[in-house]
């Protein structure tokens, strides 16, 4: 476990896992029932420059890439966390095509034993429960194989939908503030814990 001095304390920076069983996170596969999820690498920056949108990001902080080298930089810049201990980041795939669907994450940079849960689906991958099934799947795989708190779930008001996969996992709300994107909007947020 890596320890940072902060002032008069210690802060974890990596996640502690569970078990003695060596762990690759840069080529972690979590099975689904009808999902795979992947760790994000180059193999999955076409896709991801293409479906991260200004209709996938209205309720989220990023903007979409400009070009590709900025998905590549975002792609890297994952993989460093994933290395570094304190992320996961996942290319979300279907089982039976294979087709990218969209991206999942555990994020912990800042907050180690309350790791922040992300997702986005590409638009024509929504409507069909795999978001509630990769978030589902990432919370279940997290909790047998890291030692954490709770989870948080950060999400507009707005987006019902994205709100009821933290609620499905018991989540409740205890924070709300609003924040300003990367592109100038405002989002009402609403900040889920789940135990």
């Amino acid at each position: 476990m890596l320890l940072v001095k902060l002032g008069n304390s210690l802060q974890m920076n990596a996640f502690s896992y569970l078990t003695s069983i060596t762990i690759d996170l840069l080529s972690l596969t979590i099975e689904g029932d009808r999902l795979r999820l992947v760790t994000i690498s180059d193999e999955f920056e076409q896709d991801i420059f293409q479906e991260f949108t200004d209709e996938i990001t209205i309720y989220m902080l990023p903007s979409p890439a400009k070009d590709i080298e900025e998905t590549r930089s975002f792609i890297a810049k994952s993989r460093d966390a994933i290395a570094a201990g304190n992320n996961l980041q996942f290319a979300i795939l279907s089982k039976t095509k294979e087709e990218f669907l969209g991206c999942c994450g555990l994020h912990g940079e800042e907050k180690i034993r309350t790791p922040e849960l992300g997702i986005w689906l590409k638009k024509n991958a929504h409507g069909s429960g795999y978001g509630r099934e990769a978030i589902h799947t990432l919370v279940n795989w997290s909790r047998k194989n890291i030692d954490l708190d709770y989870f948080i779930y950060p999400v507009d008001r707005r987006n019902i939908t994205s709100r009821k996969i933290p609620e499905s996992l018991g989540g409740k709300i205890i924070e709300e503030f609003t924040v300003e994107t990367l592109t100038g909007k405002f989002l009402d947020e609403v900040v889920y814990k789940i135990i």
